[in-house]
C-alpha cells in the first residue's frame, strides 16, 4: 500500500496531466476491452434474431404484430484519447483511437435494439437504420468527445 501511495505522489509531482494520461490509457484500455468482450457475448445471444432490409419493390412480410424498437447509447472518450485527438488536430491524419469508440457505439446500439425486440417477442427486425451525432458540437472549449448512436427498426411477430 505504501508503494502505491509513493507511486501516486511521484506521478503527482511530475504533474497531474501526465498522471491523467497514464490513468486514462490504462483504465480506458481496460474498460474498452471489457466492453468488446461484453458485446461479443451479447451478440451470440441475439444472433438468432434476423435483421432484414427491404427495398421499395420487394414484397413486404406479413406480420401478426409489429412495433418500433430502438436502441441508443452515448459513449465518451477517456483522457488519453482526448490528448491524442488534440495532437491529431495539430498534425492531421487518420484518428484510429476514435474508430473503436464509433464501432463500440454502433454495436451497442444495435444490440440494445435487438434485446428490446427479443423481449417484446419479435422473430425478425426489418429495415434497421442508424442515426448518430456528436454531443459536443463544434465548441473548441469542449475537451472531450461524446458520441450518440441510435439504431431503430420494425420488430415483427410472425
Amino acid at each position: 500500500m505504501a508503494a502505491i501511495i509513493d507511486l501516486i505522489v511521484l506521478l503527482l509531482s511530475l504533474g497531474i496531466p501526465l498522471f491523467l494520461l497514464i490513468l486514462g490509457y490504462f483504465v480506458g484500455n481496460w474498460r474498452e476491452k471489457a466492453h468488446f468482450q461484453d458485446l461479443e457475448q451479447r451478440e451470440k445471444k441475439t444472433s438468432d434474431l434476423e435483421t432484414w432490409n427491404y427495398g421499395g419493390k420487394q414484397e413486404f412480410l406479413r406480420a401478426r404484430k409489429t412495433t418500433l424498437v430502438v436502441g441508443s447509447v452515448v459513449l465518451t472518450s477517456d483522457y488519453f484519447k482526448q490528448f491524442l485527438l488534440a495532437f491529431f488536430r495539430l498534425t492531421g491524419g487518420k484518428i484510429t483511437v476514435y474508430e473503436s469508440i464509433v464501432e463500440r457505439a454502433r454495436r451497442e446500439a444495435l444490440l440494445r435494439m435487438k434485446e428490446r425486440a427479443i423481449a417484446w417477442g419479435a422473430t425478425k427486425v426489418v429495415n434497421v437504420r442508424y442515426a448518430s451525432s456528436s454531443l459536443n458540437g463544434n465548441n473548441p472549449k469542449d475537451a472531450g468527445f461524446s458520441l450518440e448512436v441510435i439504431a431503430y427498426g420494425t420488430a415483427i411477430q410472425d
